[in-house]
């Protein structure tokens, strides 16, 4: 008989209210082992309520909720699990080492001390106090202390707010070598294209509601709306008035013309009238809507979307 590997993390059918805020409603979500899902919504939209439900910070009011299989306040699941969440309560007074230490004693196989620093770029931090750092060295120390277990599943909630472009990319790095040794992750961000870099899967709720389910390409192709960049003589107010076309945003001017960003519902009859109308445009180009595109247009018409409240293909 075949051996099936324990699902990390799962909400089956999960309904939780406050008062009468219905935070999530009849949601469902599986972390698999070797996998980075993407939970995005905006404000309010349940993602934190699904985090804590997960974490065993609260109780939902019905539907399944698992960790490893288990409740998720047993104490062999929580062991299994590190957290990195927007909000940190750590001892200010203790050096970074200090923590580390105390962290990695809570579990019964924990990284490396080396790796953790390593992973978290913590070199020349280790003697220092945690209140004596900047925003963004602490949030490197949050991350060592989250991966510091060794997890087999990891909860990262905005991890890379405040930090650096050269800090995120090793941060980046990081998680994808989590996630290619086996580790479940799921992460919370508002960063867009860090969602669109890092997914394999990801998953738009709003309102406590799973809007879609799928991967990157599978959400961005739910959105028709294209992207034409081209530097030309023709006006942008010009532009604006034309069929198929949403939005000019002037990105620059050249002694060519205006530099555009054009925003469109249907890329080819623009195209053909750009090239029509202006024998001299140049730099033209055309992109299919981004993850953040596809994100805007979910989470503005959720009503139009609840049709689809399931995974793509």
């Amino acid at each position: 008989m075949a051996v099936h590997a324990v699902i990390p993390a799962r909400l089956h059918a999960v309904h939780k209210a406050y008062g009468t805020v219905q935070a999530l409603a009849g949601i469902d979500l599986e972390l698999r082992p070797g996998r980075l899902l993407a939970l995005l919504g905006p404000n309010g939209a349940g993602k934190t309520t699904a985090i804590a439900l997960l974490l065993g910070l609260q109780a939902a009011d019905s539907g399944a909720v698992e960790l490893f299989g288990r409740n998720p306040r047993d104490i062999a699941a929580r062991r299994q699990v590190g957290v990195m969440l927007q909000a940190a309560e750590v001892q200010d007074t203790l050096k970074v080492r200090e923590l580390l230490e105390l962290t990695r004693s809570y579990y019964p196989a924990p990284r490396s001390i080396a790796d953790c620093v390593a992973m978290a770029r913590l070199d020349g931090l280790m003697e220092r106090r945690y209140g004596k750092l900047s925003g963004g060295q602490q949030r490197r120390v949050q991350f060592a202390l989250a991966v510091c277990g060794n997890p087999k599943l990891l909860f990262l909630d905005e991890p890379t707010t405040g930090l650096d472009i050269e800090a995120r990319q090793a941060m980046w790095k990081a998680i994808r070598m989590l996630v290619t040794d086996g580790c479940a992750v799921l992460l919370t961000t508002h960063y867009l294209e860090e969602a669109e870099a890092l997914a394999d899967r990801v998953a738009v709720i709003d309102k406590g509601h799973l809007i879609v389910e799928g991967s990157v390409q599978e959400i961005r192709a739910r959105v028709s709306q294209r992207r034409i960049r081209c530097t030309t003589s023709l006006p942008a107010d010009v532009i604006a008035a034309w069929p198929q076309v949403r939005e000019v945003r002037l990105e620059g001017e050249q002694a060519s013309g205006w530099k555009l960003e054009i925003i469109v519902d249907a890329a080819e009859p623009v195209v053909r009238r750009l090239l029509a109308d202006d024998a001299l445009l140049m730099e033209l180009e055309v992109q299919r809507a981004g993850l953040a595109d596809a994100f805007l247009a979910l989470t503005r018409n959720e009503d139009a979307a609840m049709p689809a409240m399931k995974e793509v293909a």
